[in-house]
């Protein structure tokens, strides 16, 4: 390093230290950071760089909270360990990831990658019409007929009112790995999220309940009101459970690997019925139905937690780590092993981009200190 660098680079540390840096210094020192891991130059004592590190954190994640419509909020990591919280920074939101590393940069004992086939989820899915026909919709690709349109991102049905007395159905599968954007003849919103599949009519009989069910997985509702279709109710169906609403908005959590049906209210108010009881959600209550008791328990909870994904973050409070990377697999559809059985239930709390790489995740988690080691293979990741 030169002596005009080393000059340059010390006038930037100690603006940063008084708090008086603009956006352009704070990314050529983040940029410096990363440089410097690869090629092993810095001119200061490692106590130092560590200081620095800390406050370039918190000024990066500052402004990002600053400038976040859905206030979204750079959070720490919790370990559960009986008595207290040990709790340990991270860099969870992608343009706050301030230290970015390659798999060339940050390969040791203690990380192996040899094939990284694992890429960040994206908007696809298949429509299936009502003659079996299947229609793959993703980005950059126009399908449009009289009765629908697609964007590529997007599967929009024509605000038309069926008067024969026989619906037809349409389906919408998303894969793991992908999400879609759906709305229904009658201008109900649906966000449908990896891994899930919707039967609906393509159009709604007039004077007749509309009704639509989640075969699988999860989806968002903005569900429009009764009042514009002649007090029609909304029912969504679901495994061992019905949801009946006026207009509202609310998310039902229903995968096959899971043996909760979990029901969220956001605004309004939804009736939750199965076999042998029904239930009243408030906003900000969840009910939750065991497919193995029939029982429905009902929660105060954040919504935010729970419906995130649809603003483009998952954000986890409390939850043990097998359970995020059961999220994170349907995302980034991978699969993942736990080599060390005691990480498994090991409880966080984190905000994470969904437009984050798989890399940049693991090696928060791996610099909380909770896991020793991982590795990646093709779509599998190893957790140690």
């Amino acid at each position: 390093m030169s002596v005009k660098d080393k000059n340059y680079l010390q006038q930037l540390i100690k603006k940063l230290q008084s708090g008086d840096i603009s956006d352009d210094e704070i990314k050529f020192l983040s940029n410096f950071f990363s440089n410097q891991n690869k090629n092993k130059e810095w001119p200061f004592d490692d106590a130092l760089k560590n200081e620095l590190k800390n406050k370039i954190f918190n000024s990066v994640t500052s402004k990002v909270n600053e400038e976040s419509q859905k206030n979204i909020k750079l959070t720490s990591f919790y370990k559960n360990n009986a008595l207290k919280y040990a709790a340990t920074a991270l860099v969870l939101i992608s343009i706050a990831f301030v230290w970015k590393y390659n798999s060339s940069e940050y390969e040791g004992a203690d990380v192996k990658i040899s094939t990284n086939k694992i890429k960040v989820g994206t908007d696809k899915a298949t429509l299936t019409l009502e003659d079996g026909q299947y229609v793959d919709l993703e980005k950059g690709q126009v399908y449009a007929t009289k009765n629908v349109k697609s964007t590529g991102d997007k599967l929009f049905y024509n605000n038309r009112i069926n008067l024969k007395p026989k619906l037809v159905y349409n389906y919408l599968t998303v894969p793991r790995g992908g999400q879609f954007f759906l709305q229904l003849s009658d201008g109900t919103k649906v966000w449908l999220n990896s891994e899930s599949k919707l039967k609906y009519p393509v159009n709604f009989i007039e004077g007749e309940n509309r009704e639509v069910e989640l075969v699988y997985g999860e989806a968002f509702f903005d569900v429009s009101p009764s009042s514009r279709h002649n007090g029609a109710l909304f029912r969504v169906a679901s495994r061992m459970q019905t949801v009946e609403v006026l207009g509202t908005k609310f998310n039902i959590k229903s995968y096959k690997d899971e043996n909760m049906v979990y029901t969220t209210l956001v605004e309004g108010k939804v009736k939750v019925s199965n076999q042998s009881e029904n239930v009243y959600l408030k906003p900000n209550q969840q009910s939750q139905v065991s497919l193995l008791n029939k029982n429905i328990i009902l929660k105060d909870i954040d919504v935010y937690n729970a419906t995130s994904w649809v603003k483009g973050v998952f954000s986890f409070e409390g939850k043990p780590l097998k359970d995020i990377m059961k999220v994170l697999s349907r995302w980034y559809d991978m699969d993942v092993v736990f080599a060390n059985d005691k990480i498994q239930n090991i409880k966080f709390i984190g905000v994470l981009s969904k437009n984050q790489n798989i890399e940049d995740v693991l090696i928060s988690i791996k610099e909380s200190g909770f896991i020793n080691a991982y590795a990646i293979k093709n779509k599998q990741i190893i957790l140690k």
